[in-house]
């Protein structure tokens, strides 16, 4: 007797591959692409092939997102190594014979195209780190939080010399959170933290005097000192450095709480928004959907970061929690970080707005650190299952 075996159709192959999927931390991911692409094709139809990239990039992202989520927490640890040596070699490469573009020498060419290693670091540190805490486990002392900390200032150190303050921060706020999730004492916390709190405020009251012609602040370049210069009081050049952050506020605040209405943005198609597909998107954002449009955008920002907390909290290893809490805390600093400066709050950095502003690399990391965590959130549903 013959026997007959029924060759399963594409559907049933590919089914496995999207098994255990996180359906609300997807949802989170498309709401923000949607607004992406809405307002990428706004304020970018006619600059070049801007709109048409940004979809490639988000179709790269994706696939990046789909590989990702099929490795296994337990294997992503094998990559945590080699990332940040490969990153760190990278770098201290990048400052002896870097591309120097506009001051900054952050890029490196390997002959088939230049990249920027820096943005390598934002996924390797907290692998790296949330790695040497699981192996700490159950041993922890304070000689680990150390090592820690000297893991996380070296790669930290040679971005900030690019100079990068930018991904400096972001790399730096991704390894803080994974030492601060791995059970750092609250009595080592607060310290800096009212230290920095401080000085923020001597520096708002004595904005003017530091400010002043003639003046240089140490440890800081010219330029830094400048942006918070700025930051301070943007009428002191209006038409230099502080033109970016006044046409900013314009912006936003011509946008009343409806908008002006999808493609209606005068100041976005005027061309008074500076870098409006990529660092100041948020405010041809907000002209164009007003503060309702604001209120809706920071609602699906704020249900990505509560799931991927959510994800973090429900994960099955300890390496698992840490990888989890930090990947979900570089969105948030990317978006906090984003729509402070263009709001005229933070110093203007060059930090884009996760899945809106245009940008091929920071779109690929942001697509890792999606599979990061769904890769975290499917092995806790398939142990369950």
């Amino acid at each position: 007797m013959a026997v007959i075996f029924e060759k399963p159709s594409l559907l049933r192959r590919i089914a496995p591959l999207f098994q255990g999927f996180d359906g609300p931390l997807a949802f989170a991911v498309f709401l923000l692409a949607g607004a992406g692409l809405l307002i990428m094709y706004s304020s970018g139809y006619d600059h070049g092939t801007r709109f048409a990239d940004h979809g490639r990039n988000m179709l790269i992202a994706g696939a990046v997102m789909f590989v990702v989520a099929q490795i296994p927490p337990q294997r992503l640890m094998a990559f945590a190594v080699p990332m940040y040596v490969a990153g760190v070699t990278l770098l201290i490469v990048v400052a002896i014979f870097g591309i120097t573009r506009k001051g900054a020498t952050r890029w490196l060419n390997i002959g088939v195209t230049v990249i920027q290693p820096s943005e390598i670091l934002k996924i390797a540190m907290p692998l790296m780190l949330a790695w040497w805490f699981q192996k700490r486990e159950g041993q922890l002392r304070p000689f680990d939080f150390l090592a820690a900390g000297l893991l996380l200032i070296v790669p930290v150190g040679l971005i900030m010399k690019q100079p990068d303050l930018g991904t400096s921060l972001l790399v730096l706020a991704a390894g803080l959170a994974v030492i601060f999730f791995a059970g750092l004492s609250w009595r080592l916390i607060l310290p800096p933290v009212l230290l920095a709190a401080v000085g923020i405020i001597l520096v708002v009251l004595l904005g003017p005097q530091l400010c002043a012609d003639g003046v240089r602040w140490p440890i800081l370049h010219d330029y830094q000192q400048q942006r918070i210069c700025t930051l301070l009081d943007p009428t002191r050049d209006p038409l230099g450095r502080g033109f970016h952050i006044i046409q900013g506020m314009i912006a936003i605040g011509s946008g009343g709480i409806f908008g002006k209405g999808f493609m209606a943005g005068t100041q976005t198609h005027l061309e008074f928004i500076p870098e409006r597909t990529t660092d100041f998107i948020f405010a041809a954002f907000a002209e164009e959907f007003g503060l309702l449009g604001n209120l809706l955008l920071i609602g699906a920002f704020i249900f990505l970061i509560l799931r991927g907390l959510a994800i973090a909290l429900d994960a099955p290893t300890l390496f698992a929690r840490l990888l989890a809490g930090s990947v979900t805390m570089i969105f948030f600093t990317y978006a906090f970080v984003n729509m402070g400066m263009v709001s005229g709050i933070l110093p203007v950095v060059g930090v884009p707005l996760p899945f809106i502003s245009y940008g091929g690399t920071a779109m690929v990391t942001l697509g890792l650190a999606v599979g990061i965590l769904m890769s975290i959130a499917k092995s806790k549903r398939l142990i369950q299952s």
